[in-house]
């Protein structure tokens, strides 16, 4: 088994190589633990929307913005606040576009950081391979040596090849972690497509006319019908106090 002395030795022989790829296993890590923490929660902020817009045949304009009071934030709720943003005045067609707008806005904070993982599975064994070719370039200048031990120069070897053991180690970390952080990516974009979709689809009866707005009933209205109703105006204005 490998002793702290025997890494620390192996790490000044990489020339400092290890301590870079401890540095970018540290990154990875930090990566992949935020990742899984941030899209695990949005794919289920989008999957409790789906779920709301189910029950409803058209855009509830007050029941929406009830639940946007609790989620302002997460993307599937951007792409909500949307429908409550539109003039019915515009095409449907251009609310359509909209929504898909607000998909692609979303879209980089999504798969915000799969870069430097990306980036971390690639370069992880090309430094492995460098700081192996290091070590070997020390190791075999003791050969140089007249009297050099045979031992010393097989354990150097063996360390010099402890950078490429690591560099390949975190590659596969980073892979396995890369491939399932993109397949979250794509469920939650999914949601947000299917979201777009359903408010599109909750949109045309507004269209169609077959959702009359609620309308408030104006002041002067009620105060003729009070008026009109054959009290004096008196008993009306005192029937209105009480």
């Amino acid at each position: 088994m490998l002793s702290l002395q025997t890494l620390v030795d192996a790490a000044h022989k990489s020339g400092g190589i290890l301590y870079l790829m401890a540095l970018l296993l540290l990154l990875a890590l930090a990566v992949i633990i935020e990742r899984f923490w941030a899209l695990g929660r949005m794919q289920g902020q989008c999957q409790q929307w789906v779920r709301e817009l189910k029950g409803h045949a058209h855009v509830d304009t007050a029941s929406l913005r009830d639940r946007l009071k609790g989620d302002t934030h997460s993307p599937a709720a951007q792409v909500v606040a949307v429908a409550l943003h539109h003039d019915l005045g515009d095409p449907l067609d251009h609310f359509s576009d909209r929504l898909e707008e607000a998909v692609m806005d979303q879209a980089p904070r999504i798969d915000r950081g799969l870069w430097m993982l990306d980036t971390i599975v690639t370069l992880a064994p090309l430094l492995g391979l460098l700081g192996t070719i290091i070590g070997m370039f020390n190791t075999f200048q003791a050969l140089s040596h007249p009297g050099a031990a045979t031992q010393a120069v097989t354990g150097g070897v063996g360390e010099a090849l402890l950078a490429t053991a690591a560099g390949l180690f975190i590659a596969v970390l980073g892979l396995v972690a890369f491939n399932a952080l993109q397949q979250r990516v794509r469920l939650v974009m999914h949601h947000l497509e299917r979201i777009k979709l359903m408010l599109a689809n909750r949109m045309y009866p507004h269209y169609r006319g077959a959702v009359e707005p609620p309308r408030p009933r104006p002041a002067a209205a009620a105060s003729l019908g009070a008026s009109s109703s054959g009290a004096p105006a008196g008993h009306a204005l005192q029937a209105r106090l009480a």
